[in-house]
């Protein structure tokens, strides 16, 4: 493997022990006299040179990372907290967890108690398209976006691809026979909001040569925004006869809304991103656009764990695909 980018990870394997071991080797810290034998047999194999740079910086740091999200009451970021979690904890860290409601002074917060505290990285879901990290990055700690990019080059993401899921969302009720498909989707300022509107207007575009915009609105990620835009689309003269919904709380109160209008799914469309947040849904005819929240956490802090151990490499993207659209289950 000469002259290739070896990692901590490939190191790992060969010598089958945990990248943390391998981490803690490359630093000058106690491990078992067996381990370090296996990890320098193993680096000498594949010709690995760590980064000593990074490995300098990363002494300083505590083997904690911190995981900034939007909303802790939404099931999918449960989930992908608890992928970011697994995946950490099997690389020798542990996870805070720090809520922001959305709020990007509370995210700004976040990260500076982060980096008061020498967390080793941060994985973050952007507040909006305005997130700063120019503090970690100046302080050479790595941060991998989540969920949501950050409009700033060279920071690693994962993402699904949510616009492909608009699309599908959208088609898969045209393709049942509405034909007033109208989308409630989050803040313009929400990278998930604006791509799974750019989806739902495709189809729109496709089906009718126009985009329908009278059955556009934005809200807030939250019930009471779901519940607002729907009520504000039913009273239209023209009211839609179907709906894609651009997250799973937005979702709920739309069906609030269209409990108190009598209209239910499967009479009226429903397509929704992300499982309904709530047992005592009745979740049959609704379309659900399944998203890999667990999986999102687990590659995130892939890369996180990468990069803590050196990786020097170019800034990575990784997009996730949505499963198919299927209906849901009672």
């Amino acid at each position: 493997m000469a002259g290739a980018k070896v990692t901590i990870y490939q190191v790992a394997a060969r010598a089958g022990v945990s990248a943390a071991t391998v981490s803690r080797v490359m630093n000058g810290a106690r491990v078992s006299p067996e381990s370090e034998r296996l990890v320098r047999a193993a680096a000498e194999d594949l010709a690995f040179t760590p980064n000593r740079t990074a490995r300098r910086l990363r002494r300083q740091y505590s083997e904690v990372i911190a995981l900034i999200i939007p909303d802790i009451e939404n099931p999918f970021f449960t989930a992908l907290a608890r992928g970011v979690e697994n995946r950490a904890r099997a690389g020798g860290y542990s996870v805070v967890l720090c809520n922001t409601d959305d709020d990007p002074a509370r995210e700004s917060t976040y990260i500076d108690i982060a980096l008061a505290e020498h967390m080793a990285g941060v994985i973050l879901a952007p507040a909006d398209d305005g997130s700063d990290v120019s503090r970690l990055i100046a302080r050479q700690r790595p941060v991998v976006a989540v969920d949501r990019s950050l409009n700033r080059p060279g920071i690693d993401a994962v993402t699904v691809d949510n616009r492909a899921g608009g699309l599908s969302a959208a088609e898969s009720l045209f393709d049942a026979g509405f034909t007033r498909v109208a989308c409630i989707t989050g803040p313009s300022s929400v990278e998930t909001a604006q791509l799974r509107m750019e989806g739902w207007q495709q189809a729109s575009r496709k089906r009718h040569g126009r985009g329908d915009e009278e059955l556009l609105r934005y809200a807030d990620y939250r019930v009471d925004g779901g519940r607002a835009a729907m009520a504000e689309l039913l009273a239209l003269d023209e009211p839609p006869d179907a709906a894609v919904v651009a997250n799973n709380l937005m979702a709920a109160g739309a069906l609030d809304a269209l409990h108190d209008a009598g209209l239910t799914p499967p009479g009226f469309g429903l397509a929704v991103f992300g499982d309904l947040p709530y047992a005592s849904f009745e979740r049959q005819g609704i379309r659900v656009v399944d998203l890999p929240a667990r999986d999102l956490g687990e590659a995130a802090a892939g890369l996180l764990l990468e990069r803590i151990a050196g990786d020097d490499g170019p800034a990575r993207t990784v997009i996730l695909r949505t499963d198919q659209i299927s209906r849901g289950k009672k």
